[in-house]
Formats: C-alpha cells, structure tokens, sequence
C-alpha cells in the first residue's frame, strides 16, 4: 500500500513537472503583439461589437477603437435590445463619428444564443477585409489594430486571437478570474498547438477575434455554432478542423478587459459556459475537476499532517513540499506572464478552489437547465457521458 501511495506522490509530481514545462516553452511561444514587422499592405478592417446593455462601457470601448492610426477601418455596433441607455450613447457617438455605424438588433430567432445572433448580423453588415470581433468591456491602446493586423499577416492566419490583460478591481475578480486563465495557460501547449490541426487543441478568446473574412465564411461563421454556449472557443476549433492557420498572441500591452465587475458577476459568467468548454462530456470534466483539487490539497495537507505529527505513513513529506514548489511556480510564472499581481500566486489553494466550486456549479446549472446570461436564458444542453 505504502509503495503504491508512494507511486501515486511520484506520479503527482511528474504531472506538475509536465505543466511546468508546457509554461515555460508558452512563454516562449506565445508571441507579444508588437513585436512583428510593420504589414506590407493595410487591408480594410471591421470591428464588430454587438453591445447588451453596455451603457457603462460602449463609450469608453468606441473612444478607444476610434483613436486608432490604421488607416482604413469601420466600427460597427449592434445594439442587441438594450434598456440601461445603451442605445442613446451609440445614436450620440456615431452623429459625431462618420466610422462609426450602429446597427439595430433584429429578433432573436429561435435555435439562435443571443450574442452569436448579433455577431452574424455585425458581419453581413460589415465591408473589410478582416473581421475584428471584441467585446464592449475591452479597451484599445493606441496602435492596436496596426499591430494586430501585423501579427494576422506576418503569421499568415486565418484567425488570430489573444491573451489581453484582465483588470481585477474587487477581491472577488481577484480570485477567480486568474485561476480561470491559470488553467488555460498551463494546460495549452502552444508551440504544439500552432502545428497540429487538432481542433482540441486551441483556444480562442472573444475578446480579441480577428479573421480573414473568407475563413469566417468557411467556417460557417457564428450560423454554424449558433447554439453552442462558448462561440470564441468552437470557431476556432472549426478553423483548425479546416486545415485554416489558427494563431494566439499575447495582446496585453496593447488591450485590457474588465471582464466581471465583482465576485458574484465572475460567478454567474463562468458558471454559463465553463462545462461547455469541455463540450458537455461528463466523466472527463468530472475527472479534471476532482484531480484539480487532488492537485491543490492533497500535497498541502500531508505537509500539514506531518508537521503536527499525525501518522501518514502512506505519504512521504519531501514529494508533498515538491508539489506545492511546482504549484508555487507555476502560478509564479503564469501571474507574471499574464500581467496579474504576482502575489496571487500565494493564494492558489483559495483560487482554485472556488473555481472548482463554480465549475461543478456550471455543471448543475446546465443540467437543470437553469443557465442565463443578461436576462437570457440559455438553452438546455444534452449532456454526454464520455
């Protein structure tokens, strides 16, 4: 029993030796926008927001996108429905603004999700070349949309996304928004991911999409995952299942977000999409989930043991202080990487925790079929076994 305690310590610390790899190599991999050469060409760009009730956001967002120096660009806006004023901003901006057209939002049609109804109607609207989707709680600096049409053609991609940098105000933002892309960093490979057309294998991020306008067409745009929960993450899938050039950069000097504006907010937003992201298949998120807290408090708890000498005979102290070593390292390198407060790294446990508790919290929203998204409700998914 003792060696096979013992095998299973080892074979945490392989795990976490694994991930610690992957950080290493993405910090390498993962490109800083910027940093490619200037484009030879400035093709048409369209930046497509589709805005809900966005009033505290929208004019800050446009201010920002219409500072831009490319030379050729349109932002368009479609106002989905709003009733917090919303709409009064966008009428005021744009008689100002000749780049600047604001769309009305049709019905929503049945079998459609809200904002993917919206961004299918902002991109039959718009005339660039490129189609820049983001959201309306992004804000651009200067040089944004040369530097990212930049990167787009220096990696001849058909979709080119991003890490932006995350504000966090509240305590709640604090801890579980950055566990959130904790997991997405250490988890994704992404040198590996840039060559193999494994759809699994990406992620994209909605806050910054950037596509050719003829790979969205052949991808089938938001038409084709019109009723999946996580839009961002299954067009890229789709682009890499096509054999299309899907590419992340890190975007964070150029593009920060607010993503939610407290801690239930952060809640309410993960727990709408998180178990899509695993496409709705049981046994796998169950697996991540429970191994996610083995990860976190497993080695914690036998240092704790030992230390005030309780007989765990089974377990050994030095693989346990390895484990929260890498653990500590790993949250060390991804809040550095990703721009978040390094001190958070000291609050992984807590971080983690909460946010196993609002996956598992996704998970029974989904299943009861009680999942919403600003006054929405979402439809109930068909959940999978494997």
């Amino acid at each position: 029993m003792t060696s096979a305690f013992s095998s299973h310590q080892t074979s945490l610390n392989v795990f976490l030796g694994i991930l610690l790899l992957i950080a290493v190599t993405n910090w390498l991999a993962l490109r800083r926008l910027g940093r490619y050469p200037a484009p030879a060409s400035t093709p048409r760009v369209s930046v497509l927001i589709p805005a809900r009730n966005e009033a505290k956001n929208v004019g800050p967002m446009l201010e920002s996108l219409l500072a831009q120096d490319y030379p050729d660009f349109e932002v368009v806006v479609l106002d989905d429905h709003s009733t917090d004023g919303t709409g009064d901003i966008l009428a005021a901006m744009a008689a100002q603004e000749p780049r600047l057209r604001v769309l009305k939002g049709e019905p929503l049609p049945e079998g459609w999700l809200g904002k993917h109804w919206a961004c299918w109607q902002l991109a039959q609207a718009a005339t660039g070349e490129l189609l820049l989707f983001t959201d309306a709680d992004t804000r651009y600096r200067p040089g944004t949309l040369r530097s990212a049409v930049a990167a787009l053609l220096a990696e001849k991609a058909d979709l080119l996304s991003g890490f932006v940098h995350q504000e966090l105000v509240t305590w709640g933002e604090r801890l579980i928004v950055p566990a959130a892309f904790w997991c997405m960093y250490v988890f994704l490979p992404i040198a590996l991911a840039h060559r193999v057309r494994w759809p699994w294998l990406s992620l994209t991020n909605g806050q910054l999409m950037l596509f050719r306008r003829e790979a969205y067409r052949d991808v089938g745009g938001h038409a084709a995952v019109r009723t999946h929960p996580v839009d961002d993450i299954a067009l890229g899938q789709r682009v890499k299942a096509q054999g299309l050039r899907w590419r992340i950069v890190d975007a964070g000097e150029y593009i920060r977000c607010r993503m939610y504006g407290s801690f239930r907010e952060s809640v309410e937003g993960f727990s709408k999409n998180l178990f899509a992201v695993f496409d709705f298949r049981l046994a796998e998120y169950l697996f991540v989930w429970l191994w996610m807290l083995v990860l976190t408090w497993e080695p914690l708890a036998v240092i704790l043991g030992k230390s005030i000498g309780l007989p765990l005979h089974s377990f050994a102290l030095w693989p346990a202080v390895l484990a929260v070593g890498e653990m500590f390292l790993l949250w060390g390198i991804t809040m550095k990487r990703l721009r978040f407060p390094r001190y958070l790294a000291l609050l992984y446990p807590v971080s983690l925790t909460l946010f196993v508790g609002v996956a598992f919290r996704s998970l029974l929203r989904t299943v009861s079929g009680r999942t919403t998204w600003k006054g929405r409700a979402l439809p109930r998914q068909r959940v999978k076994i494997l």
